[in-house]
């Protein structure tokens, strides 16, 4: 991705060197329209870096727990354990004696374990072998004994309690959806945020262009006036004027370039490009006659948003809490059982013949008795906290609707607003022109002349405006949606060979 992107870069920049930064040297330019920023935007920007490094993450989590609910094999060994000290060993008589100890333990063990997410419980299936070294005073082994468990089946199983396996396979599916879905959202952010900085550039680009212009022409109206001047035709003040908006457009000249400069280097910033690379952008004045039905915009946005998958999912989790706070707060009973056969030895073979059955059973129980409140208090905590969010998910869902229906209302209320904004400064423009004609021939004076040029000034900044406020406006529709209304697709992004 990246060779692609330079290579990108390189060609544009072949294709599009110019001159716009300061008048004395020439930079390598950038020539794009809109389109093609946000494609270069979407290809290798370090916020589109980080939402992929984000969506990895959930990825691999969800992974993570797939595998908790496969079964798992283990293989445990001690290999070996010395010990050689004085210990309190139990006689036949039943009393206690201390004696000296020196002896080598080794063992193995291989476990299979499968989770039961239904009842939160764990069923095995394991083998072991133990051998033990009795060592002499000498140091010269003794003796040696085998301990075999050639096959040990088993269950453990909790009763009553928060079983987290159960609830984690309600949460978890909707947690990586909503992770699926999130990437695509974060790709339209980066495109609105892309569509942002475009109009920044732009803007400035269009205010340097602008000034410089407005320059010029007030050069000349200041050369027309000194000579109108020395031949008694206006007053000082009308010439003081002239100069004022001649030195105006200088000073603006030198905001603009910094603005400029800034919004560049923001834009680069946000490119991920080190290198000192300007840019030339196209004004995006068509403007797509799309057709937005509000209730399909509402109907595609629930069933493809991830906030809608965040409503469920923080309900479930919520609900989880409540049941965990009950469950964990009353009686506690574990039961844990094994069969198996089992074999000891002075040698290795004789350990697995004439095998012994072995079983094994526990039940353990747990009845807090008191504990002053604290188990309440946690359950009311659970409660309180699920209502809140359930309330919260309502307001949500309904601001959710709220903000899809008032977007696409904007959409066609800011499409009207550039069309009347376009024929307001074409209306400015043809006035100012006569305006200025109209100066030269001394049929009015500065003050009618700056009023024409305010207008204009005036319009054609509303007009940048309009269009900024369109296509912010066509992305937020996008980015609500995940629906590209203009070319009739979702937005949706097919992750699976992320």
């Amino acid at each position: 991705m990246k060779m692609v992107k330079n290579l990108l870069l390189a060609a544009l920049i072949v294709l599009g060197s110019s001159m716009i930064s300061s008048e004395s040297m020439a930079q390598d330019t950038l020539r794009l329209n809109m389109n093609e920023l946000l494609e270069l935007a979407g290809s290798e920007s370090p916020d589109l870096m980080i939402a992929r490094i984000r969506y990895s993450n959930s990825y691999w989590q969800y992974q993570s727990f797939l595998a908790d609910l496969r079964p798992q094999i283990e293989l445990g060994a001690n290999l070996p354990v010395l010990n050689r000290a004085i210990e309190p060993i139990v006689l036949p008589d039943g009393s206690e004696d201390f004696r000296s100890r020196s002896l080598m333990s080794n063992s193995l063990n291989v476990s299979l374990s499968q989770v039961i997410p239904s009842t939160g419980g764990q069923v095995f299936l394991s083998s072991g072998l133990r051998r033990i070294d009795l060592f002499s005073g000498d140091g010269i082994t003794g003796s040696t004994s085998w301990l075999s468990s050639p096959v040990s089946l088993g269950i453990n199983q909790p009763l009553f309690r928060f079983n987290q396996f159960k609830w984690n396979r309600m949460i978890e599916p909707l947690r990586m959806e909503e992770s699926e879905l999130a990437f695509s959202e974060e790709l339209e952010s980066i495109y609105r945020r892309a569509v942002s900085l475009f109009f920044d550039v732009i803007t400035a680009q269009l205010d340097l262009e602008a000034a410089r212009l407005d320059a010029e022409n007030a050069d000349t109206l200041y050369q027309l006036s000194l000579g109108r001047y020395d031949l008694g035709r206006i007053a000082e003040t009308d010439l003081l004027q002239m100069e004022l908006n001649l030195r105006n457009a200088e000073a603006q000249i030198a905001r603009s370039t910094i603005s400029l400069d800034i919004a560049m280097e923001r834009l680069r910033d946000f490119l991920g490009i080190e290198s000192e690379v300007y840019f030339h952008f196209e004004l995006p004045d068509e403007l797509s006659e799309m057709e937005v039905d509000p209730h399909f915009a509402l109907e595609h946005a629930r069933s493809h948003r991830s906030q809608i998958i965040s409503f469920q999912r923080r309900l479930l989790e919520s609900q989880s809490q409540l049941e965990r706070a009950e469950r964990n707060s009353g009686i506690d009973i574990q039961i844990s059982g094994s069969i198996g056969f089992s074999q000891t030895a002075d040698q290795f073979a004789d350990a697995y013949r004439n095998l012994i059955d072995q079983e094994q059973l526990s039940v353990g129980i747990s009845l807090p008795i008191a504990d002053w409140g604290k188990s309440r208090a946690r359950k009311e905590i659970a409660r309180s906290q699920l209502e809140l969010t359930e309330r919260t998910i309502r307001q949500e869902e309904v601001n959710f609707e709220r903000d899809i229906l008032i977007t696409v209302q904007q959409f066609y209320q800011v499409r009207q607003q550039v069309a009347l904004s376009k024929q307001a400064m074409e209306i400015t423009n043809q006035r100012l022109e006569i305006t200025r004609n109209r100066y030269l021939i001394g049929k009015i004076g500065t003050l009618d002349l700056n009023l024409a040029i305010t207008e204009r000034e005036s319009a054609r900044r509303a007009y940048i405006s309009a269009l900024r406020s369109y296509w912010q406006t066509h992305f937020d529709l996008r980015g609500l949606t995940l629906y590209d209304f203009e070319n009739r697709r979702s937005l949706v992004r097919d992750l699976d060979g992320f």
